[in-house]
């Protein structure tokens, strides 16, 4: 049997979700709590990869179990790990659905503030004031559609292509809790490793006037990594969304208890 596993964390204390030699990751931390609690060794495989800072609202996992798992495995998680990490929920799917593959569509958001303040240091990047926004959403709609995003993909990947569809990509002025902040949307069928934060930092030079739209465009025609603005901070970036297909979740003998996303 299959289950999805709905999370999130806060990107701050963790060296990247995907499990490495030389740091603590989410996906060591939760498979470290799966595998005390389900008394057996748990691998999870998850809908994508985050780099270090980065938080997600929204992340799935997939694992494979012989027996149903129990509606009290949540909670029983959620004693063990840390604040920073929390599991929404666990339930089943088709046996062929895909964590990562099945997937189709993910949405960040990066978001930014124009002044200082103690509790958001870690959450949000802060920027000077007199960015041009306007400039950087008439840049960002050159993003939509189905282009050839080399210019912001880290180099020497190994990916097969580095083609994305973007669906959405826009900053608008919002209200986080009691602050109000600049928040940039994405939305693609897929992200190139580090491509969220290099389209950031590339729109950021727009902003500042030093990059004209016509600049921008010609930097995404270049598929040339050094031609894009530097990566904008780990900080301000969210995973938010990941949406799959309703078909996935048309499982017989779910109970009913749980609530489908």
């Amino acid at each position: 049997m299959r289950y999805f596993v709905l999370f999130s964390y806060l990107g701050t204390d963790f060296h990247g979700s995907q499990r490495q030699p030389n740091g603590i990751t989410v996906q060591e931390v939760l498979e470290n709590a799966f595998s005390t609690v389900m008394r057996t060794p748990v691998a999870l495989t998850f809908a994508g990869r985050t780099d270090a800072g980065v938080h997600a609202e929204q992340m799935y996992a997939h694992f494979d179990t012989a027996n149903p798992v129990p509606d009290t495995l949540a909670a029983s998680l959620n004693n063990l790990l840390p604040k920073s990490l929390a599991v929404a929920n666990i339930f089943r799917v088709a046996d062929d659905a895909h964590a990562r593959f099945s997937a189709v569509s993910r949405t960040y958001h990066y978001r930014v503030v124009e002044t200082k303040s103690p509790f958001l240091g870690s959450l949000t990047t802060r920027v000077a004031r007199g960015l041009d926004f306007d400039a950087m959403n008439a840049a960002a709609r050159l993003l939509l559609g189905r282009h050839d995003f080399a210019s912001f993909c880290r180099v020497h990947t190994d990916v097969k292509t580095t083609f994305c569809t973007v669906s959405e990509a826009c900053w608008e002025q919002v209200r986080w809790g009691e602050c109000e902040l600049w928040q940039f949307t994405i939305t693609a069928d897929r992200f190139l490793r580090n491509m969220v934060r290099a389209v950031v930092g590339t729109l950021f030079e727009v902003g500042r006037g030093r990059m004209t739209i016509d600049g921008f465009a010609a930097v995404i025609e270049a598929r040339n990594r050094c031609r894009a603005g530097q990566s904008a901070p780990a900080e301000g970036l969210y995973l938010v969304r990941v949406q799959y297909p309703n078909d996935i979740f048309n499982v017989q003998n779910i109970n009913s208890s749980v609530q489908l996303p």
